[in-house]
């Protein structure tokens, strides 16, 4: 049997128990390759039980900066009896399967073509320490310890790792280094060491950061402004607030007396939830609130009203696996069309579309001063892989020159010098209308804030050309809002093509790493990641150069798909299908795969799909 070969590029997978500590040993195995300055890509897999159900994590390490799932395994740590049929056929042949052999592994399970290294973890524990927590807490360390030795990596840093990550606990740093040690030495004196996949120092990393970006989003809301958070708690987005109110203690607190300057209202309900931030917002504050795609629908309502009367409202919204309850601790794309066009009747919501924590950041911050510019709601869309895992990105920078743009406010002068004030009066003819916070002036400036039909200046009526002139002055500014959200980037191909794929948020990553490899396979893309809706021209252009383009987005329905031909009014054929909603991030291998198989040449049968549906659970 070949075994894999590699250096600084492989997938490494551990299968667990959920609730038995291995999260911390398997965090700080991928932050030891990151400090060993190497790019990493670690996926939690969890289930949405408190413990006892299997969960993985996944570490992709390269060398060459693809950050994405590759998909495949090339080294398995499973030491969960219950996952171990499903996790030893992951492995690609060739790569290698480590288990604890306290009990022999079943005749069943071995392959031929994978190496098998078995390492007694219970055994070692029972033997080394009395206390039952300790046994299974350590369990974990002591195989970090085994791969340091198979991998060659660099043991100080996983040593430096510990003293670091319990700094000030330091009757735990000796203990947690002498279970590194055990595994250390039991992996040197039983296996020929380092195995065929290893690891070597690189400077790869750059200034590069570690970070989550529900982090990013609540460090993200306190930049932008925020001082209100009304959230009602659902996975994956909690978070989020969490991040917030951590920053807001350090960063919102009045340092002469000590006062608070925000608010945190845990509602009794999402739909209380979005009700608090419109009307804060509605009183000048600037305020958000953070969801999962079953909160998103009960906000519609509210997201219609705040679309209507005109209402600056920031939502983020972490994806995660629908409809229904669906899978909580998995992710996806699948709030697209929901979100686009939240609520009941005529309405178009703005979303923007972050891929890293930087841009989980900077959207973040973005998202207010659009609001209040734009003053409509503002969806951002993140999703649980890019909300919860950590995620290699650029550092996060501000600019402490920068100032808030309120966007048309009028303040008590200007509101003295008008004769009659106007709230839904076009003057600028942008479809933007000027604004006032209650309060501004004593006696002009007031107005009836209305989620029913009204003429220009606030004043309730059914006349329908009244209504009519409305909703057209709303598509005008709809034109206006394109010029300000985040434009799309384009990558070309260094060989002519007409082919592209297009994408958005989380499946970058993937996206272009198969760009890679088609280019191998001599197909030549173009590429392009939207970062906001509504489209602009920029994307029109780019539809209509290519004679196909594949979009490539992680749900069923193909939603990002169905507002391009939407707004752009496109037949299907030109808007190719490429789809993952496993749950799990999509994978560089499995957009290759549906590629070639609806290029010309490359798939002689054609590709329906509902076929392209039934089968996409199938790919790896």
């Amino acid at each position: 049997m070949q075994a894999l070969q590699s250096v600084n590029e492989f997938v490494i997978k551990f299968a667990n128990v959920n609730g038995t500590g291995s999260a911390s040993a398997n965090n700080l195995f991928a932050k030891a390759i990151f400090r060993m300055g190497l790019p990493v890509c670690p996926k939690n897999i969890f289930p949405s039980n408190i413990q006892g159900l299997p969960t993985w994590y996944e570490v992709r390490v390269s060398e060459r900066g693809y950050l994405g799932r590759r998909g495949g395994v090339d080294i398995m740590l499973s030491v969960n009896p219950q996952s171990m049929p499903q996790d030893i056929q992951e492995v690609e042949p060739g790569g290698y399967f480590i288990y604890d052999n306290t009990k022999p592994l079943d005749l069943r399970l071995i392959r031929s073509d994978v190496n098998i290294f078995g390492i007694p973890l219970t055994r070692m524990c029972n033997e080394e320490y009395e206390d039952p927590r300790q046994r299974q807490l350590f369990r974990n360390v002591i195989y970090v310890g085994a791969l340091a030795a198979l991998l060659d990596m660099d043991f100080a840093v996983l040593t430096g790792l510990v003293e670091d990550q319990f700094k000030g606990k330091d009757k735990l740093i000796l203990p947690n280094i002498h279970a590194l040690e055990l595994g250390y030495q039991y992996a040197q004196k039983h296996f020929e060491c380092p195995i065929g996949i290893r690891v070597r120092t690189a400077d790869k990393v750059g200034d590069n950061i570690l970070l989550d970006g529900n982090t990013a989003l609540g460090l993200g809301a306190i930049y932008g402004g925020a001082t209100v958070a009304a959230w009602y708690p659902i996975t994956p987005s909690t978070s989020v607030v969490d991040a917030f109110d951590r920053y807001a203690k350090r960063l919102r607190i009045d340092p002469g007396t000590g006062r608070k300057n925000y608010a945190i209202l845990q509602a009794e309900d999402e739909l209380a939830a979005i009700g608090m931030v419109v009307g804060a917002s509605w009183n000048g504050a600037r305020a958000f609130t953070a969801t999962s795609g079953p909160g998103l629908s009960l906000m519609s309502e509210f997201l219609g009203l705040a679309y209507f009367a005109e209402i600056p409202t920031v939502l983020f919204d972490v994806q995660r696996a629908g409809p229904s309850t669906g899978m909580p601790t998995r992710t996806q794309q699948s709030d697209v069309l929901s979100a686009a066009y939240a609520s009941h009747g005529d309405t178009k919501q703005v979303l923007l579309f972050p891929s890293t924590p930087k841009e989980c950041f900077d959207f973040g911050a973005l998202s207010f001063d659009l609001a209040e510019r734009l003053q409509t709601p503002i969806i951002l869309m993140t999703d649980l892989d890019l909300g919860m895992n950590d995620n290699m990105s650029p550092p996060l920078t501000w600019d402490d020159t920068r100032r808030y743009d309120r966007g048309k406010v009028l303040n008590a002068e200007q509101l003295e010098e008008m004769e009659r004030y106007g709230r839904y009066l076009d003057v600028d003819g942008d479809g933007i209308c000027y604004r006032t916070i209650p309060g501004t002036h004593p006696q002009k400036g007031a107005f009836f804030t209305r989620g029913t039909s009204r003429d220009e200046y606030a004043v309730y009526t059914e006349k329908g050309e009244e209504y009519e002139k409305n909703m057209h002055r709303l598509m005008a500014k709809w034109e206006t809002i394109k010029e300000w959200v985040p434009r799309p980037l384009e990558t070309t191909s260094e060989q002519p093509t007409d082919t592209a794929i297009l994408f958005f948020g989380t499946s970058e990553e993937s996206s272009m790493e198969a760009r890679d490899y088609l280019a191998e396979d001599g197909v030549p893309l173009n590429a392009m990641r939207v970062r906001a809706f509504p489209f602009n021209d920029e994307v029109e252009s780019f539809l209509a150069r290519h004679e196909r383009v594949f979009i490539i987005e992680q749900n069923r329905d193909a939603q990002l798909r169905t507002l391009l031909m939407a707004e752009f009014e496109l037949g299907p054929d030109k808007l190719k299908s490429v789809l993952c909603f496993d749950g799990n991030p999509i994978s560089a291998r499995n957009i290759r795969k549906q590629i070639l198989q609806q290029m010309p040449g490359y798939n002689v049968t054609p590709l329906r799909r509902e076929r392209l549906v039934a089968g996409a659970e199938n790919r790896s």
